[in-house]
């Protein structure tokens, strides 16, 4: 019986556990502590950022975010729809309501120019968005430079949700620090995780103390719990903060682990009829969170589905591509700037497992399963393409 290769696993060392013992010898396991305010500090280090605030997950720095820039009930906030649903659903915790973007082909992230159409067509009507959700896709930049412009054209906060590319850049800047505020995700599956997490980051000091003050249930200054509005209980565990320390450390490994991935996707099936794998933009580096591509099931001889059910047979998790959000039940009634692009790349995307901890071995199992489906579609095998099958 073959061992399951998974979509993307944790993959933690010996840094986090020396981490997470002092914070256990020292007794700091409850909320904030020096753990966290060292994340925070080296977390800036890192990407470039002023100010950092870390929180419970990337939903809760997204909420904050977009309560920071003044998103009330009747709002609307335009968002990127080809994403998962945690980067709408904080608008919906506010009683606004998101208006999706479609995305381009060049990055699959929101095309900057049916934004710029939108943020016109909803200036005429003089009711322009409250923000901006730009998401950056499985790992790589959205092209940031015309999206900014556009928002600041109409004095529009722009909030980047990182969330799965933490590592990656854009004109060899880190993502997340572009915009009004920046978000991140330390889930388990992302680049580098601390259990559950998120970080918030801001050039303001005067939001990122709001940020601080919201996220630990917005507690007056006295002596007594007073509070006179609502809050969140949002901030990181100092035990998570320790494993987030031990994370940072490593994660330009983690990032050229996942791009060695691709690359050997890329050679092995590259040349397969039907085959085609999300850009690199030219004017980033990604970081390829997760290895994903389009079949065409006419030129492959199946579709996305049937080889997913394939690798399955094979224990072998893979996923389509995110269901764009204006597609979601939930948000039937929302509106979207476009959407045939998001809807084409769900119809035919695949994300292959990427973790950076798979072996050589693991990727040449999904390898051989996935040439296997288009050969077993084939009527004649040549002696090449079975030796390959058998090694």
């Amino acid at each position: 019986m073959n061992k399951p290769i998974l979509l993307s696993t944790p993959h933690i060392g010996d840094r986090e556990l020396e981490f997470v013992k002092e914070a256990f010898e020292t007794n700091w396991i409850a909320p904030v502590g020096p753990h966290v305010d060292a994340f925070e500090q080296e977390f800036c280090q890192l990407t470039g950022a002023s100010h950092a605030v870390a929180v419970s997950s990337g939903t809760a720095a997204l909420h904050l975010a977009l309560r920071l820039v003044g998103v009330e009930p009747g709002d609307e906030v335009f968002c990127s729809t080809l994403t998962f649903i945690a980067s709408a659903n904080p608008i919906t915790y506010l009683g606004a309501k998101p208006v999706f973007i479609d995305s381009d082909r060049t990055s699959w992230n929101m095309n900057p120019e049916l934004l710029a159409e939108a943020l016109k067509h909803r200036a005429k009507k003089g009711k322009l968005p409250k923000a901006v959700v730009l998401v950056h896709l499985y790992g790589q930049s959205a092209d940031i430079d015309p999206i900014l412009k556009a928002c600041n054209q109409y004095n529009i906060p722009l909030i980047e949700d990182a969330a799965e590319a933490l590592g990656a850049t854009y004109q060899g800047r880190y993502l997340g620090t572009f915009g009004h505020i920046g978000i991140y995700s330390f889930n388990g599956n992302k680049i580098i995780t601390t259990s559950g997490g998120g970080m918030l980051v801001c050039d303001d000091l005067e939001l990122v103390n709001r940020a601080n003050f919201l996220a630990t249930q917005a507690r007056d200054r006295a002596p007594h719990y007073q509070h006179s509005e609502i809050g969140y209980n949002y901030r990181l565990s100092n035990i998570l903060a320790g494993i987030g320390r031990g994370q940072l450390c490593v994660l330009s490994e983690r990032v050229a682990a996942r791009r060695r991935n691709f690359e050997i996707y890329y050679h092995a099936l590259k040349n397969l009829p039907g085959i085609e794998f999300m850009p690199e933009a030219n004017y980033g580096r990604a970081t390829r969170w997760l290895t994903c591509l389009t079949i065409d099931p006419e030129a492959f001889g199946a579709n996305r589905e049937q080889v997913r059910l394939a690798l399955i047979e094979q224990q072998i998790e893979s996923r389509p591509v995110w269901k764009p959000l204006h597609l979601q039940p939930i948000f039937a009634e929302c509106e979207c700037f476009g959407g045939a692009v998001a809807e084409d790349l769900f119809a035919y995307g695949l994300c292959l497992p990427s973790g950076s901890n798979l072996k050589r071995e693991d990727l040449e199992r999904v390898i051989v399963q996935i040439k296997a489906v288009h050969y077993k579609t084939q009527s004649v095998f040549t002696v090449t393409e079975k030796v390959y099958l058998t090694t």
